[in-house]
């Protein structure tokens, strides 16, 4: 292997993963630019004071360790610009939101080495250096995801898990994942042939890794086979997708939770628990979609509705939240300082409220941004989350002959000129390539998206009547 890939350069790093890192500092609450979302961060949280986090509730793992309900994702932290104008992780705002969040409680930190175009490992680990080591666990990943078929060096994999090491500070990880295993064939490409769950687990027997897991994005019968004899590993935790919309209703390919779920309880395999928000579109919510939430707890915010439901099951570990803001991580506290369960009437309620949310035909993109970088430098999240945004404020221009459609047809237009403000970025550069497709955990056909997308925009523009 080359010298540059022994050391482990972030561009050359995320190149062979072949997937982008978490650029945007949108978060699990919102989307767009910084200033906006952090300008609208109250808004979209309860009126309560601050949480007593000597309340926050805890679940044991397997191997005792006493793991709070909410867990840190570290997935989207905030950004700042460095003297040369680049964005970099705002590590004086990270420091920040780390000390409250364990001064409150929390003690679950998950990363990975593509998170934040490959710094978030090292922004959370100067953060978490500066508190004793026993006072948190840290969950990081072997991120070599790719397409199917694409095999993987044992050497290439080595390096990245030790790295992992480096940029935490740590001799040890608490809870080490498999990243996105999609199934069988995946984990034989990325992990088997050659050799690295051999090599993971004499390193867990040795004490540099406490907890084996993995995180899945995939159907049914890979799930199946990898909690089955025939992938013979008796797994600590597995990190799904689960949400109150996914429970029953999940998306595309990818597994209902309730499934999910219910698998890996009655196999007392804890789960650690991913998308709660579904990147944030369950606090993004329609107007009315929000008065029936209101309506039955006035004083608790949206999101609050998500997290009860993710840590009401005794078979979730930890319920990640991406908190790019104090405000999220403050209203995230007071879901989980203590946990309210949902009885059976607030499930039937949100199954309900639920079946509101899919009557509004949204792009299922978390943004999560393993689609980039888009080879032709197209912004792919920027794109799909402002439509997302636009069917969910119920300002899509529908039809021209709406007696608003010249308003909407303009904000519209405005709109997507300022989330994806360079022309070279816009869907109408996507080539069709599909190098983007094979990341995506929630198998949206992209170039089939922003293809519809742009011929939307282009009929707004050309004031076509449709």
């Amino acid at each position: 292997m080359k010298t540059e890939q022994k050391d482990m350069r972030r561009r050359d790093f995320l190149k062979v993963l072949g997937a982008g890192a978490v650029t945007s500092a949108a978060t699990l609450y919102g989307c767009g630019d910084n200033e906006k979302t952090a300008g609208n961060a109250a808004a979209n949280v309860g009126t309560r004071g601050e949480a007593d986090g000597s309340q926050m509730t805890y679940r044991t793992s397997k191997c005792g360790d006493k793991v709070s309900l909410l867990g840190y994702g570290c997935m989207r932290w905030p950004m700042t610009k460095d003297s040369k104008g680049e964005d970099v992780p705002d590590q004086e705002q990270i420091n920040r939101l780390i000390d409250y969040a364990l001064a409150h409680g929390v003690n679950y930190f998950d990363t990975a080495p593509v998170y934040v175009r490959g710094l978030s490992e090292q922004a959370t680990g100067i953060a978490l250096k500066r508190h004793p080591r026993d006072k948190y666990f840290i969950a990081t990943k072997l991120s070599t995801q790719g397409r199917a078929g694409q095999k993987v060096s044992r050497e290439f994999s080595i390096d990245m898990y030790r790295n992992s090491f480096k940029e935490l500070q740590t001799d040890y990880i608490d809870y080490y994942l498999l990243h996105n295993v999609t199934g069988e064939q995946a984990y034989r490409d990325r992990f088997l042939e050659n050799g690295m769950i051999d090599f993971l687990l004499k390193e867990k027997e040795a004490g540099r890794i406490r907890q084996l897991g993995w995180s899945f994005h995939g159907q049914q019968e890979g799930f199946d086979w990898l909690l089955s004899d025939a992938c013979g590993i008796p797994w600590d935790f597995v990190q799904i997708q689960m949400n109150y919309v996914d429970w029953k209703h999940a998306s595309g390919a990818n597994v209902p939770a309730e499934y999910l779920y219910g698998e890996l309880h009655k196999r007392n395999i804890p789960a650690v628990l991913m998308e709660p928000l579904q990147g944030g579109r369950l606090s993004a919510l329609p107007d009315h979609v929000v008065t029936t939430l209101k309506s039955r707890d006035p004083e608790g915010s949206v999101a609050s509705w998500a997290f009860r439901f993710a840590g009401t099951p005794p078979g979730v570990l930890t319920a990640l939240s991406g908190m790019t803001y104090m405000e999220h991580l403050q209203d995230n506290l007071h879901t989980y300082c203590p946990l309210h369960p949902l009885t059976d009437a607030d499930n039937a309620f949100l199954e309900e409220v639920a079946q509101l949310i899919l009557k509004y035909p949204t792009i299922p993109c978390n943004n999560c941004d393993y689609c980039m970088p888009c080879p032709y430098g197209v912004d792919i999240p920027g794109i799909l989350l402002h439509y997302n945004k636009c069917v969910n404020e119920g300002t899509m221009p529908e039809s021209s002959q709406d007696p608003n459609y010249r308003k909407l047809r303009r904000d519209y237009l405005i709109g997507y000129d300022r989330a994806v403000s360079e022309k070279l970025r816009q869907a109408s550069h996507c080539t069709g390539c599909n190098e983007c497709t094979p990341f995506c955990p929630q198998y949206i056909r992209i170039p089939q998206q922003l293809q519809r997308i742009d011929k939307f925009i282009e009929d707004l523009r050309q004031g076509r009547p449709f």
